[in-house]
């Protein structure tokens, strides 16, 4: 039996990172009980597809916005597709990551992910946020990770603009809490997307010790979402590691963050 936690007859939610993974996944549990949907991805062709499939199986109606959101001024440029609705959920669910040592690895790239993990995130929260507060009612879903609690040797840049990402969504979630908005940030450990694909991180040992489906990690979010629970870890064992990077002196921790991360000899 499915659970619907909450009702949602002509609520919008705005899903980022949604043509794939879990924002693909989590598109499909909006779907599912009724949301209307704007998705936002790179490729058109792909966003077009995971449309397709929802319209389909859900009849909600789905807006397709094809936009790279590392560009400057993509998040105004999404915000004035949507039409101007209200949102009741935004979903930042887009992001990647860049693999390897601190002065090998590209600016550029390291970049471009900068604005896509932490800019492009701030600026489309700042957007619906807005309004969210005026309505006294809304939902903002934040995607980090279990890289969010510790440094990370060879992957220097994301773990830390996935730490930016933890601390913002518990400030928000402590700021809106009196206008009626929850704010909550998803923490998986690794999970079986395209993430290692583009990271170019197939060698390292970190996807050694096991990895999560994508509609298991999108379930648990959207649970903890619409329970208005602030940090979302997925999976026993990375509640438990999560844990004990407080407890674990923090000198060791970039020394086991990277001897998981290296590659297979």
């Amino acid at each position: 039996m499915r659970e619907a936690i909450v009702p949602s007859v002509n609520r919008i939610a705005l899903i980022t990172g949604a043509s794939s993974g879990i924002g693909r996944a989590l598109a499909r549990l909006f779907a599912r009980d009724g949301y209307e949907l704007v998705l936002v991805a790179r490729s058109e062709a792909a966003l077009n597809r995971v449309a397709d499939e929802l319209s389909n199986a859900h009849h909600t109606p789905v807006t397709v916005i094809a936009k790279d959101l590392s560009v400057q001024t993509a998040s105004e440029e999404v915000w004035a597709a949507s039409g101007g609705r209200s949102i009741d959920v935004l979903v930042n669910g887009a992001g990647f990551a860049v693999y390897g040592p601190f002065t090998d690895t590209s600016i550029e790239a390291e970049l471009e992910l900068m604005r896509l993990n932490m800019m492009a995130l701030t600026h489309l929260t700042k957007l619906c946020a807005a309004g969210m507060v005026e309505r006294r009612s809304g939902r903002i879903l934040n995607s980090a990770s279990t890289a969010a609690f510790q440094p990370g040797p060879l992957m220097a840049v994301y773990y830390a603009s996935k730490a930016y990402v933890l601390s913002l969504s518990e400030a928000l979630a402590n700021e809106l809490a009196p206008f009626g908005v929850g704010v909550s940030v998803l923490c998986p450990g690794p999970t079986r997307t395209g993430f290692q694909q583009r990271a170019q991180m197939e060698q390292s040992k970190l996807f050694d010790f096991g990895a999560m489906e994508a509609d298991v990690v999108a379930l648990a979010g959207y649970r903890g979402l619409m329970r208005n629970k602030t940090v979302i870890v997925p999976g026993t064992v990375n509640k438990l590691l999560a844990a004990a990077t407080r407890l674990a002196p923090r000198k060791l921790l970039p020394v086991i963050v990277r001897r998981l991360q290296e590659p297979r000899q």
